[in-house]
Order: C-alpha cells, then sequence, then structure tokens
C-alpha cells in the first residue's frame, strides 16, 4: 500500500464521503474510488459500506483506520523532521532558565548550536517565582525547570540534571556556628516565600512548609527575584533554601552557605506549551536526549 494511498483511506475515514475527501486531497473523485478498491481487493475484504445515501466504515475498516492513523501520524512526522533538517533550521528559539542555569546545560546548546547554525539561540531568563509565566506569554518556547511540573497546557521533558540545596543565611546568624544543618532546623526561623504565581506544589519541592517531624515552617518576607532573597537574607530576617548552582555563582560577604545534610534534590527538566511543539523545539529536545 502506497502512502498515498494510506493518506486517502485515512481521509475517506474521516470525511465519509467521496467528493470532500477528493476536494480535499485535490484528486478526481474517480482516483479516491479506485484507490480504496485496489485496498479492498488487496485485503481481501471490504473497508467501507457504501450506498446512494450513507458511506461508513465496516468493522474491518475500524480496525485498519484504528491501526494505521497512529503510524501515518509518525512517519509523516518523521519525513517533516527529516524535510527541516536538510534544508537547515532556521527562526529564533527562546530557551528560559533560572538565573545561571544556563551553564548546566551548556552541552546542550552546543549541540544544538552546532547542528542549526542557521538558528539564533535565545537565552531568557525565568524568575523562580513565576516559572510559567514566559511560557504562557510566548516569550520563552521551552524552559529549563525543577519538577514537579502538573500544568495540563504544559509539556514536560526527560530529566536533565539535579541539584543539592544549601542554606543562605546571614553571616552573624546563629546556624553560622554549624558545619551544616538539617531540614528540620527551618522550624526554628522564618524563610522567604514567593511573591509570585508559582504553584504552592511547586514550591513545596524547593521550601516544604513543614519540618521532617511536621513542625510548621514559617513565612517571612515574600520576594519576587533571587536578589530580593539575598537582600532579605542579609539583613538577617529570613534564611532560605538555595540552589547550589545558584550559590556557587554568588561570591558575597553577607550572605553565608551553609551544607543542608538532609536537604531536597532539585530535579530539572525541559518544559514547552502543548500547543507550542515546533521544529525547532524538537530539535531542541533531540539535543537533550543525545548531548
Amino acid at each position: 500500500m502506497e502512502l498515498r494511498d494510506i493518506e486517502i483511506f485515512l481521509t475517506l475515514a474521516e470525511e465519509l464521503h467521496f467528493g470532500r475527501t477528493a476536494e480535499r486531497l485535490r484528486v478526481s473523485q474517480a482516483r479516491v474510488s479506485q484507490s480504496i478498491k485496489q485496498q479492498e481487493r488487496r485485503i481481501g475484504g471490504a473497508l467501507f459500506e457504501r450506498t446512494s445515501r450513507i458511506v461508513r466504515l465496516t468493522p474491518l475498516g475500524e480496525r485498519l483506520r484504528d491501526r494505521l492513523k497512529a503510524a501515518y501520524s509518525e512517519i509523516t512526522a518523521a519525513l517533516d523532521e527529516a524535510a527541516a533538517t536538510a534544508r537547515g533550521h532556521a527562526g529564533t528559539l527562546n530557551v528560559g532558565a533560572f538565573d545561571t542555569q544556563h551553564q548546566m546545560i551548556s552541552d546542550v546548546l552546543e549541540l544544538f548550536r552546532q547542528r542549526h547554525p542557521q538558528c539564533e539561540l535565545r537565552m531568557r531568563e525565568v524568575l523562580p517565582t513565576d516559572p510559567f509565566g514566559g511560557l504562557r506569554a510566548g516569550r520563552v518556547d521551552v524552559a529549563v525547570l525543577w519538577l514537579p511540573v502538573r500544568e495540563p497546557d504544559l509539556v514536560v521533558g526527560p530529566e536533565l540534571f539535579t541539584e543539592t540545596m544549601v542554606l543562605a543565611v546571614a553571616p552573624g546568624h546563629p546556624l553560622t556556628e554549624r558545619d551544616q544543618v538539617v531540614m528540620e532546623d527551618l522550624g526554628d526561623h522564618p524563610v522567604v516565600y514567593p511573591d509570585g504565581p508559582i504553584p504552592d506544589y511547586m514550591w513545596e519541592a524547593h521550601t516544604p512548609s513543614v519540618t521532617p517531624a511536621g513542625r510548621p515552617i514559617s513565612r517571612g518576607a515574600p520576594v519576587a527575584t533571587l536578589a530580593e532573597a539575598f537582600t532579605a537574607i542579609s539583613a538577617g530576617r529570613v534564611i532560605s533554601p538555595i540552589g547550589s548552582y545558584a550559590a556557587a555563582s554568588r561570591v558575597r560577604q553577607d550572605v553565608t552557605f551553609l551544607p543542608i545534610a538532609n536537604g531536597p534534590v532539585m530535579h530539572y527538566a525541559p518544559v514547552w506549551r502543548a500547543d507550542g511543539e515546533t521544529p525547532l523545539v524538537r530539535a531542541f529536545l533531540r539535543a537533550v536526549s543525545e548531548a
């Protein structure tokens, strides 16, 4: 069965009308009829019931449609991707990441640039307190976010990397007398909380609302950015878990970073809009899986 014949069969199975099928595929009605008859002869059974008033699938036709539909979609997607690769992807891909997190995916970015030199790769900063804003506004095509992400309009890709957490405190804070802290210590001091639309379930992975023993962790200063968090922490009013990669990129005299013995481990993955999976986004995801 030729690919064109599969297309004719699937279109007729959807339209259930020979004239509309021919018009949609820009072929003659006789070509549609001939193709279906050839397929039925090859298979050895009727795929459609045809009368002067109706056209409908037979049980055999329904089974064939269900099996062919997914396979045809995969074939056409593969051909589209191959053609795009042969032409060379062009355009702009906006990749969002938290602050310096793009350094953690440098291998992915380099592989993508090598494969698609005609594409402009633009890095956009994502605020931890508003992880989905850029995606939903169309400013970001694909973002590297910590998990979990449970949004019906967003798709989560394969895990990219993990990150341990440290505790950011002011230099004179009582906790600085220790070599390391534990999560239970957060129950004794107020922590920063996000001034933004980040879902509670996502922030819970970063800074839990209760200690391992079940004690509530009190909220202190609201912050919208990492810079605001450091300002509040340096004043000694609050403490906060911070990603170890973000902490390593900061050399500050007004903030001390302490290891957390049993701190959470953050898992990061690419996230994109379900209705925004463009060829460039798919090319980026291939780089993610192969870098």
